[in-house]
């Protein structure tokens, strides 16, 4: 961490500098932004909500009745924390059951395995699948191999996922968790089965969504713990010939109606204008969905009802979106980019908090370059809360990462990752996972960010290509 401290420390300095060349934050907004910080470092409030979400509804995977629960908890929370206006949009989302998932070593040393079925696979048999296994270091390694040496066969994709604070070493290896199957069986795999896409150490399997391919066998794929696959590394320096019998019984059972949940502060003079706040309201349905996303629920929603009590609300409309099925493919975010389509040119910036609860450590951009400058002077007071200004190349998050190629400036207000895949998509993902303290650091962030977008007068379109 102590490279974000020096950056800070230049940030302020470079902040304190462009803001003596602007008046783009006049003392009333000043004012206001000191004080949304510290009321929001003294709320319990966005903790509140993740524990009652994580208590009172648990896991909510997307289709499932407690999906619903997630909706009906959603509408009566924000309703009762007083926003202009609280409503709901209807999503279609695919419904998916987990069932039973079992693994194990049949020789040459015969030993269980942990696994989890991955999001969206296929059944084995009845009876399972037993076979042989060939590793390969990655999906690339996969891709190169023949033919031949791949039909029959169970798949180990054995990639490790790199810690970093930005969870950059995702990026990396997520790849054989969502198109595993699809090359797989394009060699002729009879199923695959990857190192869980984490940072962990625990004998616990990490889930996630995985795909299809039009035109390509759908076989079944499974994620197993690290240890587990540290063991068949092990097994395979003893003997090369490894026999795993693996069994799922998922089930793909069409779509259902789902929700997404949104609430609105109405801007005092361009209501019409809009900031958009966001997080993901499902969930996986091993863990009870603390970090992913019940966090960014809490932030979002916490920073939201800071604005709505301010006695002069700002000029542009704060939207909070709490998206369905994030977890299966985006679906609400771009449920929300197709229904909105019509206002996208009225949004005038987007962000979503679905990293976990680690503290926010920078606020990256994507808008018109000569907005950018002007953005580091408006948003300088932000890095009073430990917030680095940083550069121009932002994606927003996953929910509004579809809206930049249609015209919406977005930001990431970037957490502390480093942990966040110790957890992310386990049983693990539960409430003790969350610091109080930086949850709140987290909230007077976006409060801050929201605050000061929907009173900027910055032109920030058009954005800049990726």
């Amino acid at each position: 961490m102590k490279s974000v401290y020096i950056k800070l420390a230049v940030s302020i300095f470079l902040a304190s500098l462009i803001g003596c060349q602007t008046n783009e934050i006049n003392s009333t907004n000043e004012q206001t932004v000191m004080q949304l910080k510290q009321q929001a470092l003294n709320s319990d409030l966005a903790y509140d909500l993740v524990e009652s979400l994580t208590v009172e509804v648990g896991p909510r995977l997307a289709g499932s009745s407690k999906d619903l629960i997630a909706v009906q908890w959603a509408e009566f929370k924000l309703k009762s924390l007083g926003f202009d206006k609280v409503y709901k949009e209807p999503v279609q989302v695919p419904v998916w059951l987990r069932g039973e998932a079992k693994a194990s070593i049949v020789a040459p040393f015969p030993q269980p395995l942990v696994i989890t079925a991955l999001g969206g696979s296929v059944a084995t048999p009845e009876n399972g699948i037993e076979a042989n296994i060939i590793r390969f270091d990655s999906l690339a390694a996969l891709q190169a191999a023949s033919v031949e040496d791949v039909t029959g066969k169970i798949v180990f994709i054995d990639h490790i996922t790199e810690r970093h604070i930005t969870g950059k070493g995702y990026g990396k290896s997520v790849g054989g968790r969502s198109r595993g199957a699809i090359a797989a069986a394009e060699k002729g795999a009879l199923a695959v089965m990857i190192r869980s896409i984490g940072t962990d150490h625990d004998r616990m399997a990490h889930t996630g969504m995985m795909r299809y391919k039009d035109g390509v066998t759908r076989i079944p794929a499974a994620a197993m713990s690290s240890p587990d696959a540290d063991l068949i590394n092990a097994m395979l320096k003893r003997d090369a010939n490894i026999t795993i019998n693996l069994l799922l019984t998922a089930q793909n059972q069409g779509f259902a109606t789902s929700y997404n949940v949104i609430a609105e502060v109405t801007g005092s003079s361009k209501p019409d204008e809009i900031v958009l706040i966001g997080a993901h309201l499902d969930s996986w349905d091993e863990g009870t969905g603390a970090i992913d996303d019940g966090a960014g629920v809490g932030i979002v929603t916490a920073a939201g009802k800071l604005i709505q009590d301010l006695p002069v609300k700002p000029a542009r409309t704060v939207r909070v979106v709490l998206y369905a099925a994030e977890e299966l493919g985006l679906v609400g975010g771009k449920a929300y980019a197709k229904a909105h389509h019509a206002e996208l040119d009225k949004h005038y910036i987007a962000a979503e908090s679905d990293f976990g609860a680690g503290r926010i450590y920078q606020v990256d951009f994507r808008a018109s370059e000569t907005a950018y400058i002007e953005l580091l002077a408006l948003t300088a007071s932000m890095t009073n809360n430990g917030v680095v200004l940083g550069h121009n190349k932002a994606s927003g998050g996953p929910d509004v990462s579809m809206l930049p190629s249609q015209g919406v400036p977005v930001a990431s207000l970037r957490q502390d990752g480093t942990d966040y895949f110790d957890y992310h998509h386990t049983p693990n993902d539960t409430l003790d996972k969350i610091d109080p303290a930086a949850l709140q650091q987290n909230v007077a962030a976006y409060a801050q960010f929201a605050y000061l977008m929907a009173q900027s007068t910055i032109t920030l379109r058009p954005i800049v290509a990726k």
